[in-house]
Formats: C-alpha cells, sequence, structure tokens
C-alpha cells in the first residue's frame, strides 16, 4: 500500500542540505496559505516553515510577485526577517 504524504509534512521538499539553501516558490507557498486559511492552521503552517528555515542559510524566492498579497506578505515576512536576523540570505527572483 502507497502512503500518502499529508500537505502539512513537508514544505521545503527543494532544500539542499550542504549548501543549507532552498529555492521556495512564493506561488506554491501562497496556494499553501490559502489552503491554510480555510482550514484554520495558518499558524501552523507558518510555525512550520520558521521550524524548516532554521537549518538554511540562503533562501532563493522564486516568483515574488505573489508577495504582493499584503495579508500574505504579513504572515511571510517574519519568516524572512528570522532567516536575516541570523545573518542569512533572502535572494529574490520574479
Amino acid at each position: 500500500m502507497a502512503q500518502t504524504i499529508n500537505r502539512r509534512d513537508l514544505l521545503l521538499l527543494g532544500i539542499n542540505r550542504r549548501q543549507r539553501s532552498v529555492d521556495l516558490s512564493c506561488e506554491w507557498l501562497y496556494m499553501k496559505y490559502c489552503d491554510a486559511q480555510l482550514d484554520n492552521y495558518t499558524q501552523d503552517l507558518f510555525d512550520r516553515l520558521e521550524f524548516e528555515l532554521r537549518s538554511v542559510d540562503t533562501i532563493r524566492l522564486i516568483d515574488t510577485a505573489w508577495l504582493a498579497r499584503e495579508d500574505f506578505k504579513d504572515w511571510f515576512e517574519p519568516m524572512l526577517g528570522v532567516v536575516r536576523a541570523r545573518s542569512g540570505r533572502i535572494l529574490f527572483f520574479c
């Protein structure tokens, strides 16, 4: 029997542990955010994201136009602040 992955189990599938970097699609994260709002687990989503970002030094944000939505940005910006506070790098790609 195949085991299914709960969408809440893994957020950063594209993490490169050797380089301590991750490519993170803002579109993908925004869709997770929308799902979280419907399921009332937005805080859990961003708590998990913060936990997973602890292991990276560089985040490459892809499709950053999705950050224009203020309510999403209000949740996501603190995560970036955590990375910056420990001298991590945030790179933006359109």
